[in-house]
């Protein structure tokens, strides 16, 4: 599946791509973001998450800016099934590209697909020491929760970090509720 948003082209993940996934999360100040990703971030972690299958019922995309030379990767965003109810949004992009308005408009292209797809509800957390990916999720459609709640970082060596929660419900399941309720 593809999706070409106003800047970005988000595309499947090739293996080839672990050059580029390296060089744009191997940054400690990205990593330490991120629940599920090891610090130090080596060359094999890169190749492994190239090569690892997408899940039933995930989507995964390379975020890319076609329109420079080589159109490269800048980051990534997926949304995967969890373990209970809904599917819960992640993403990243490497350092060099922030506070340009790509990840918002990263998840917004990844949002309305999963509404397409039917998804009804789409959770997200960031850290609390990371209000930038607070402003991200805010702009791109979703509300707090109100739960603050300790979360693992893998790259701070498993250390229990409070994480905000949002979510965002697909705007076609509300109306139908609305419309059952009348």
């Amino acid at each position: 599946m593809f999706m070409r948003t106003e800047r970005l082209f988000l595309r499947p993940l090739f293996p080839e791509d672990w050059r580029e996934i390296y060089r744009g999360i191997a940054d400690f100040g990205v990593v330490s973001m991120l629940a599920r990703a090891p610090w130090p971030y080596r060359p094999a972690d890169a190749v492994a998450f190239a090569r690892k299958p997408v899940p039933n019922g995930a989507l995964k995309f390379a975020i890319t800016l076609p329109e420079l030379s080589g159109a490269p990767l800048i980051g990534m965003i997926g949304i995967e099934p969890m373990d209970d109810s809904g599917h819960e949004l992640g993403y990243w992009i490497g350092h060099k590209w922030q506070r340009r308005g790509y990840a918002t408009e990263a998840a917004k292209g990844v949002l309305e697909i999963s509404d397409t797809l039917g998804i009804e509800r789409v959770e997200a957390g960031h850290y609390l020491e990371n209000a930038a990916s607070g402003k991200v999720l805010r702009a791109a459609g979703f509300v707090e929760t109100g739960e603050v709640r300790p979360t693992s970082c893998l790259a701070r060596g498993g250390e229990l970090v409070l994480a905000r929660r949002y979510e965002r419900l697909n705007p076609a399941c509300v109306e139908r509720v609305t419309d059952q309720a009348a």
